[in-house]
């Protein structure tokens, strides 16, 4: 399995995180995407994506951290997603729920790093919360510059899609892939499990967003990219085809998406 999306810098994980990715290796994850959320987030976790094989780096500003962006931050961002180890511009997008930084930085924010992702040829890695309508339009007109130059590859991944299932395919159509996580496994999630439902699975991947969102049944306690493997039995029981064939779809997906080397396990 592929976790792709989690947080390991994030300090919540404090000094565990060596015994984190042995744990997830033990249960089935073979690699794992760690998002950055501002610059020496991304420093951080591009170190840890330097340090472990099964690793790799986005890295980026996140909305909440959007005001924190200065002209240079953006040239750095530039030099480290110039790292072999670096496979996304990520996590970017807006987030009016919260509201943490102001809208009209965060669509800018939004709009340099999606500029930048292009100008690299990086996909994306996008959140979205209360924004649906601003996040489309932005998506839809970046899609609508960029996506001859992408050569039919992936744009990036919609994380932790809180959506419902149309928006979802609508993103599909665009050039999206859809990432879901914990929420999956709630029985109360009913647009989420919807999602999981009708999204085909050749365009879905499993996350964690570790240390954040624990699937149903770990609520409250911290997550680890171990816990997967719940996000990905719970597709596979709504989609009734297992969480085998899950596991492998959503793994081809990551690498497509994020262009990582193929499991060559037999």
């Amino acid at each position: 399995m592929i976790d792709s999306h989690v947080h390991l810098d994030d300090r919540k994980f404090g000094s565990e995180v060596e015994a984190i990715i042995l744990r997830a290796a033990a249960a089935g994850v073979r690699a794992m995407v760690s998002a950055g959320v501002d610059l020496e987030s991304s420093r951080c976790t591009l170190k840890l994506a330097e340090q472990h094989p099964s690793v790799y780096a986005a890295v980026g500003f996140h909305p909440h951290e959007a005001a924190k962006m200065r002209p240079d931050d953006l040239r750095t961002l530039r030099s480290l997603a110039g790292h072999p180890r670096v496979v996304a511009i990520g996590e970017i997008g807006l987030d009016y729920y919260r509201d943490l930084a102001p809208r009209e930085v965060q669509r800018r924010v939004l709009q340099e790093q999606l500029a930048l992702a292009a100008e690299l040829g990086l996909p994306v890695v996008i959140h979205s919360r209360e924004a649906s309508q601003d996040t489309f339009q932005t998506l839809s007109q970046w899609a609508s510059e960029v996506t001859p130059r992408y050569q039919g590859r992936p744009l990036g991944v919609m994380h932790c899609f809180s959506g419902d299932a149309e928006d979802a395919l609508d993103y599909v159509a665009l050039g999206f892939y859809i990432s879901l996580a914990g929420p999956v496994t709630y029985p109360n999630a009913r647009m989420t499990r919807d999602v999981a439902t009708r999204v085909p699975l050749e365009r879905l991947l499993a996350e964690t967003d570790a240390p954040y969102l624990p699937p149903q049944g770990q609520r409250g306690q911290r997550n680890e990219p171990a816990n997967v493997v719940a996000v990905v039995a719970e597709i596979g029981r709504l989609k009734e085809t297992g969480s085998e064939e899950v596991a492998c779809q959503t793994s081809r997906n990551a690498e497509l998406v994020f262009r990582l080397p193929p499991d060559t396990d037999p």
